[in-house]
């Protein structure tokens, strides 16, 4: 299972962003992982193994926000868990670590329609047609969807960028 290693990194970081929840994401992860292992005998037949990884991923973090022990609120935890360091001074780590926290916060106000199809696209590098298979749902559709959520996570940006 090289791909999922592979992919590993980048799917914690997109489930985070789906669940809200670091610890989550890592138990979301997991059993994507056991799902994939499971199936690992049938992938010949796979087109995109990323995107399958990552739709199996998804389906894993769907299935764990239906359980009902975990459908308490849970604080955003480990926002800093995906800052980098980027060689910046404390000051523009503060504030890329602040810009970051308002973009997932943001992504945690899309719909759920929205916020599937944005890491679909954005972190499991799925075409519109891959996501509106997934989807079960029309490409015009996903694109409708995909339009809303970059409106608003450009309004984010942008009302930061005028309050600075």
């Amino acid at each position: 299972m090289r791909a999922f290693n592979e992919a590993r990194t980048e799917l914690v970081s997109t489930l985070f962003f789906f669940l809200g929840n670091y610890e989550d994401a890592l138990d979301a992860v997991q059993e994507a992982f056991i799902k994939c292992w499971r199936t690992r005998d049938g992938l010949d037949e796979v087109n995109n193994l990323r995107g399958w990884i990552f739709r199996v991923g998804l389906n894993a973090a769907k299935d764990l926000q239906r359980n009902a022990w975990r459908r308490r609120a849970r604080p955003l935890s480990g926002s800093n868990v995906l800052v980098e360091d980027k060689g910046l001074s404390p000051l523009k780590s503060l504030e890329e670590r602040e810009r970051q926290d308002r973009l997932r916060i943001a992504l945690l106000d899309l719909r759920p329609e929205e916020k599937e199809v944005f890491l679909l696209r954005q972190n499991a590098s799925l075409t519109y047609e891959e996501i509106a298979k997934v989807r079960r749902s029309p490409v015009g559709t996903v694109k409708t969807q995909m339009r809303a959520a970059l409106s608003k996570l450009r309004q984010v940006l942008h009302d930061e960028e005028t309050s600075d």
